[in-house]
Protein backbone atom coordinates (compact mmCIF):
# COMPACT_ATOMS: atom_id res chain seq x y z
CA UNK A 1 0.00 0.00 0.00
CA UNK A 2 1.64 3.37 -0.66
CA UNK A 3 2.11 5.64 1.75
CA UNK A 4 -0.55 8.12 0.15
CA UNK A 5 -3.16 6.53 1.11
CA UNK A 6 -2.48 6.37 5.14
CA UNK A 7 -5.33 9.51 5.80
CA UNK A 8 -4.89 10.62 9.67
CA UNK A 9 -7.56 8.33 11.64
CA UNK A 10 -8.20 10.75 14.60
CA UNK A 11 -10.17 13.61 14.87
CA UNK A 12 -8.59 16.95 14.52
CA UNK A 13 -10.35 18.18 17.92
CA UNK A 14 -9.93 15.36 20.41
CA UNK A 15 -6.42 14.68 21.60
CA UNK A 16 -4.56 11.91 20.10
CA UNK A 17 -3.19 8.97 22.20
CA UNK A 18 0.09 10.85 20.93
CA UNK A 19 -0.80 13.84 22.31
CA UNK A 20 -1.46 11.80 25.77
CA UNK A 21 1.88 10.37 25.64
CA UNK A 22 3.66 13.35 25.29
CA UNK A 23 1.73 14.80 28.18
CA UNK A 24 2.49 12.24 30.05
CA UNK A 25 6.19 12.98 29.36
CA UNK A 26 5.41 16.82 30.12
CA UNK A 27 3.65 16.23 33.66
CA UNK A 28 6.72 13.18 34.83
CA UNK A 29 10.54 13.58 34.40
CA UNK A 30 11.38 11.04 33.83
CA UNK A 31 8.15 9.28 32.64
CA UNK A 32 8.26 5.72 34.08
CA UNK A 33 6.69 3.38 31.92
CA UNK A 34 5.01 0.00 32.82
CA UNK A 35 5.22 -3.18 30.73
CA UNK A 36 1.87 -4.79 30.61
CA UNK A 37 1.79 -8.20 28.36
CA UNK A 38 -1.98 -7.94 28.51
CA UNK A 39 -5.27 -5.99 28.94
CA UNK A 40 -5.75 -6.98 32.85
CA UNK A 41 -2.01 -6.47 33.65
CA UNK A 42 -2.66 -2.80 31.89
CA UNK A 43 -5.24 -2.48 34.41
CA UNK A 44 -2.75 -3.22 37.23
CA UNK A 45 -0.23 -0.97 36.20
CA UNK A 46 -2.66 1.79 35.79
CA UNK A 47 -3.63 1.08 39.74
CA UNK A 48 -0.39 1.31 40.75
CA UNK A 49 -0.11 4.87 39.15
CA UNK A 50 1.46 4.87 35.90
CA UNK A 51 1.42 7.59 33.69
CA UNK A 52 1.83 5.45 30.85
CA UNK A 53 2.01 1.64 29.29
CA UNK A 54 4.30 -0.58 27.09
CA UNK A 55 3.47 -3.72 25.21
CA UNK A 56 7.24 -5.55 24.26
CA UNK A 57 7.81 -7.85 21.60
CA UNK A 58 9.15 -9.92 23.69
CA UNK A 59 6.33 -10.12 25.87
CA UNK A 60 4.07 -11.00 22.98
CA UNK A 61 6.60 -13.59 21.89
CA UNK A 62 6.87 -15.16 24.92
CA UNK A 63 3.60 -14.84 27.02
CA UNK A 64 1.22 -15.09 24.47
CA UNK A 65 2.88 -17.26 21.83
CA UNK A 66 5.56 -19.18 24.25
CA UNK A 67 8.37 -18.77 21.62
CA UNK A 68 11.86 -16.59 22.49
CA UNK A 69 12.29 -13.53 20.76
CA UNK A 70 13.84 -13.76 17.95
CA UNK A 71 11.61 -11.83 15.93
CA UNK A 72 9.00 -14.43 14.53
CA UNK A 73 5.83 -12.67 15.58
CA UNK A 74 4.02 -10.70 13.27
CA UNK A 75 2.30 -7.46 13.55
CA UNK A 76 -1.21 -8.88 13.21
CA UNK A 77 0.19 -10.73 16.06
CA UNK A 78 1.30 -8.03 18.27
CA UNK A 79 -1.54 -5.60 17.20
CA UNK A 80 -4.09 -8.42 18.75
CA UNK A 81 -2.40 -7.83 22.02
CA UNK A 82 -1.84 -4.19 21.31
CA UNK A 83 -5.68 -3.55 20.55
CA UNK A 84 -7.00 -5.21 23.62
CA UNK A 85 -4.69 -3.08 25.91
CA UNK A 86 -5.28 0.37 23.81
CA UNK A 87 -9.21 -0.35 24.08
CA UNK A 88 -9.26 -1.17 27.54
CA UNK A 89 -6.76 1.09 29.38
CA UNK A 90 -6.88 5.25 29.00
CA UNK A 91 -3.35 5.48 29.38
CA UNK A 92 -0.74 5.71 26.57
CA UNK A 93 0.63 2.72 25.11
CA UNK A 94 4.02 2.48 23.61
CA UNK A 95 4.64 -0.61 21.47
CA UNK A 96 7.84 -2.68 20.62
CA UNK A 97 7.95 -2.90 16.64
CA UNK A 98 10.93 -4.38 16.46
CA UNK A 99 12.93 -3.52 12.79
CA UNK A 100 9.02 -2.44 11.50
CA UNK A 101 8.28 -5.93 9.23
CA UNK A 102 8.32 -5.38 5.83
CA UNK A 103 6.51 -1.88 6.19
CA UNK A 104 7.00 -0.07 8.82
CA UNK A 105 4.75 2.97 7.62
CA UNK A 106 1.93 0.16 7.59
CA UNK A 107 3.22 -1.30 10.71
CA UNK A 108 2.72 2.60 12.19
CA UNK A 109 -0.58 3.04 10.44
CA UNK A 110 -2.28 -0.58 11.79
CA UNK A 111 -1.26 0.15 15.23
CA UNK A 112 -2.00 3.83 15.46
CA UNK A 113 -5.97 3.14 14.16
CA UNK A 114 -6.08 0.51 17.39
CA UNK A 115 -5.33 3.61 19.65
CA UNK A 116 -1.44 2.96 19.94
CA UNK A 117 0.17 6.49 21.33
CA UNK A 118 4.61 5.55 20.54
CA UNK A 119 6.49 2.73 18.54
CA UNK A 120 9.56 2.18 18.19
CA UNK A 121 11.48 0.00 16.01
CA UNK A 122 15.58 -0.72 16.29
CA UNK A 123 18.51 -0.88 14.16
CA UNK A 124 18.96 -4.65 14.15
CA UNK A 125 18.45 -6.91 10.95
CA UNK A 126 15.28 -8.57 10.74
CA UNK A 127 15.93 -11.84 12.70
CA UNK A 128 16.84 -10.06 16.06
CA UNK A 129 17.99 -11.13 19.09
CA UNK A 130 16.94 -9.49 22.63
CA UNK A 131 18.51 -6.21 23.54
CA UNK A 132 20.29 -7.46 26.15
CA UNK A 133 21.99 -10.51 24.48
CA UNK A 134 25.26 -10.93 22.45
CA UNK A 135 25.94 -12.10 18.53
CA UNK A 136 23.38 -8.56 17.58
CA UNK A 137 23.72 -7.99 14.04
CA UNK A 138 22.57 -4.28 13.04
CA UNK A 139 22.27 -2.50 9.45
CA UNK A 140 23.47 0.78 8.59
CA UNK A 141 22.80 3.44 9.60
CA UNK A 142 21.35 4.53 6.18
CA UNK A 143 18.81 1.41 6.25
CA UNK A 144 17.65 2.33 9.60
CA UNK A 145 17.16 6.12 8.42
CA UNK A 146 15.13 4.30 5.68
CA UNK A 147 13.50 2.65 8.06
CA UNK A 148 12.51 5.83 10.31
CA UNK A 149 11.54 7.64 7.14
CA UNK A 150 8.80 4.68 5.93
CA UNK A 151 7.78 4.76 9.37
CA UNK A 152 6.91 8.07 9.72
CA UNK A 153 5.06 8.44 6.67
CA UNK A 154 2.51 6.38 8.58
CA UNK A 155 1.61 8.70 11.45
CA UNK A 156 -1.82 9.27 11.96
CA UNK A 157 -0.84 12.61 13.13
CA UNK A 158 1.71 14.97 14.53
CA UNK A 159 1.82 13.94 17.81
CA UNK A 160 1.84 10.24 17.30
CA UNK A 161 5.37 9.46 18.88
CA UNK A 162 8.26 7.29 16.37
CA UNK A 163 11.00 6.38 18.64
CA UNK A 164 14.22 4.92 17.14
CA UNK A 165 15.72 2.36 19.73
CA UNK A 166 19.66 1.72 19.22
CA UNK A 167 21.34 -1.48 20.08
CA UNK A 168 24.97 0.01 18.51
CA UNK A 169 26.31 0.77 21.87
CA UNK A 170 26.82 -3.15 22.85
CA UNK A 171 28.15 -3.99 19.35
CA UNK A 172 29.81 -0.70 18.07
CA UNK A 173 30.70 1.50 20.87
CA UNK A 174 29.05 4.65 23.04
CA UNK A 175 30.35 6.83 20.11
CA UNK A 176 29.04 5.33 17.10
CA UNK A 177 25.66 4.66 18.92
CA UNK A 178 25.42 7.99 19.24
CA UNK A 179 26.04 9.39 16.08
CA UNK A 180 23.61 6.43 14.56
CA UNK A 181 20.69 8.29 17.46
CA UNK A 182 21.95 11.83 15.55
CA UNK A 183 20.83 10.63 12.34
CA UNK A 184 17.77 8.74 13.11
CA UNK A 185 16.45 12.12 14.58
CA UNK A 186 17.82 13.72 11.28
CA UNK A 187 15.43 10.92 9.46
CA UNK A 188 12.65 11.88 11.77
CA UNK A 189 12.70 10.24 14.68
CA UNK A 190 11.00 11.86 17.37
CA UNK A 191 12.81 10.01 20.13
CA UNK A 192 15.54 7.66 20.88
CA UNK A 193 15.66 4.38 22.68
CA UNK A 194 18.85 3.80 23.77
CA UNK A 195 19.69 0.27 24.65
CA UNK A 196 22.17 -1.54 26.82
CA UNK A 197 23.69 1.10 28.01
CA UNK A 198 25.75 0.79 30.84
CA UNK A 199 26.74 3.64 33.25
CA UNK A 200 25.29 7.07 34.06
CA UNK A 201 27.76 8.53 31.88
CA UNK A 202 26.73 7.06 29.04
CA UNK A 203 23.56 8.67 29.35
CA UNK A 204 25.16 12.02 29.88
CA UNK A 205 26.65 11.47 26.30
CA UNK A 206 23.19 10.78 24.64
CA UNK A 207 21.35 13.65 26.39
CA UNK A 208 23.60 15.72 26.31
CA UNK A 209 23.93 15.43 22.58
CA UNK A 210 20.70 14.80 21.83
CA UNK A 211 17.57 17.46 21.12
CA UNK A 212 15.15 14.75 21.76
CA UNK A 213 13.82 12.71 24.73
CA UNK A 214 15.88 10.06 25.44
CA UNK A 215 14.68 6.34 27.04
CA UNK A 216 16.52 4.31 29.01
CA UNK A 217 15.88 0.74 29.18
CA UNK A 218 15.58 -0.84 32.61
CA UNK A 219 15.13 -4.96 31.75
CA UNK A 220 16.00 -7.23 34.39
CA UNK A 221 19.20 -9.37 33.92
CA UNK A 222 20.52 -7.48 31.58
CA UNK A 223 23.76 -5.56 30.63
CA UNK A 224 22.11 -1.85 32.22
CA UNK A 225 22.23 -1.18 36.00
CA UNK A 226 18.64 -0.63 38.23
CA UNK A 227 19.44 2.72 38.18
CA UNK A 228 16.82 4.56 40.39
CA UNK A 229 14.82 6.95 38.76
CA UNK A 230 16.58 9.80 40.44
CA UNK A 231 19.56 8.71 38.83
CA UNK A 232 18.45 8.84 35.73
CA UNK A 233 16.88 12.33 36.06
CA UNK A 234 20.33 13.61 36.93
CA UNK A 235 21.55 12.67 33.74
CA UNK A 236 19.30 13.83 31.56
CA UNK A 237 16.99 10.79 30.97
CA UNK A 238 13.43 11.73 29.57
CA UNK A 239 11.58 7.57 30.40
CA UNK A 240 12.35 5.11 32.42
CA UNK A 241 10.89 1.69 30.86
CA UNK A 242 10.61 -1.38 32.87
CA UNK A 243 9.19 -4.11 30.08
CA UNK A 244 8.88 -7.57 31.53
CA UNK A 245 9.39 -7.19 35.45
CA UNK A 246 5.99 -7.98 36.26
CA UNK A 247 4.96 -10.85 34.21
CA UNK A 248 8.74 -11.97 35.05
CA UNK A 249 7.31 -12.23 38.85
CA UNK A 250 3.90 -13.46 37.90
CA UNK A 251 5.53 -16.50 35.83
CA UNK A 252 8.05 -17.16 38.75
CA UNK A 253 4.61 -17.00 41.01
CA UNK A 254 2.81 -18.98 38.75
CA UNK A 255 5.22 -21.83 38.64
CA UNK A 256 5.20 -21.79 42.41
CA UNK A 257 1.47 -22.46 42.51
CA UNK A 258 1.35 -25.14 39.96
CA UNK A 259 4.25 -26.91 41.90
CA UNK A 260 2.53 -27.04 44.91
CA UNK A 261 -0.68 -27.99 43.33
CA UNK A 262 1.31 -31.63 41.83
CA UNK A 263 2.93 -31.46 44.57
CA UNK A 264 0.57 -31.41 47.79
CA UNK A 265 -2.75 -32.28 45.78
CA UNK A 266 -4.11 -29.29 47.09
CA UNK A 267 -3.83 -25.12 46.85
CA UNK A 268 -4.32 -24.99 50.54
CA UNK A 269 -0.64 -24.17 50.96
CA UNK A 270 -0.46 -21.05 48.85
CA UNK A 271 -4.23 -19.69 48.50
CA UNK A 272 -2.62 -16.95 50.69
CA UNK A 273 -0.58 -15.83 47.86
CA UNK A 274 -3.42 -15.55 45.78
CA UNK A 275 -5.00 -12.63 44.53
CA UNK A 276 -8.62 -12.84 46.04
CA UNK A 277 -12.05 -13.05 44.06
CA UNK A 278 -13.11 -9.65 45.99
CA UNK A 279 -9.72 -8.11 44.62
CA UNK A 280 -10.36 -9.54 41.19
CA UNK A 281 -13.47 -7.97 41.14
CA UNK A 282 -12.61 -4.50 42.39
CA UNK A 283 -10.02 -4.48 39.58
CA UNK A 284 -12.49 -5.51 36.90
CA UNK A 285 -14.54 -2.50 38.40
CA UNK A 286 -17.32 -5.79 38.66
CA UNK A 287 -19.88 -5.66 41.06
CA UNK A 288 -20.05 -9.38 42.04
CA UNK A 289 -24.04 -10.62 42.59
CA UNK A 290 -25.16 -10.72 46.36
CA UNK A 291 -25.85 -14.07 47.55
CA UNK A 292 -29.28 -14.87 48.14
CA UNK A 293 -30.72 -13.98 51.83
Amino acid sequence: MSPSLYLPLVSTTAPSPGSHFRAALAAERPLQIAGAINAYAALLAQRAGFRALYLSGAGVANHSYGIPDTGDTTLADVAIDARRIAQRVPLPLLVDIDTGWDDPARAVHELAAVGVAAVHLEDQVPAKLCGHLPGKQLVSTAAMAARIRAAVTGKPDPAFVVMARTDAASVEGVPAALARAQAYVAAGADMIFAEALRTLDDYRTFTAALTVPVLANLTEFGQTPYFTVEELRTAGVAMVLYPLGASRAAASASLDVYTALRRDGTQRNVVSKMQTRADLYDVLGYKSPQPPA
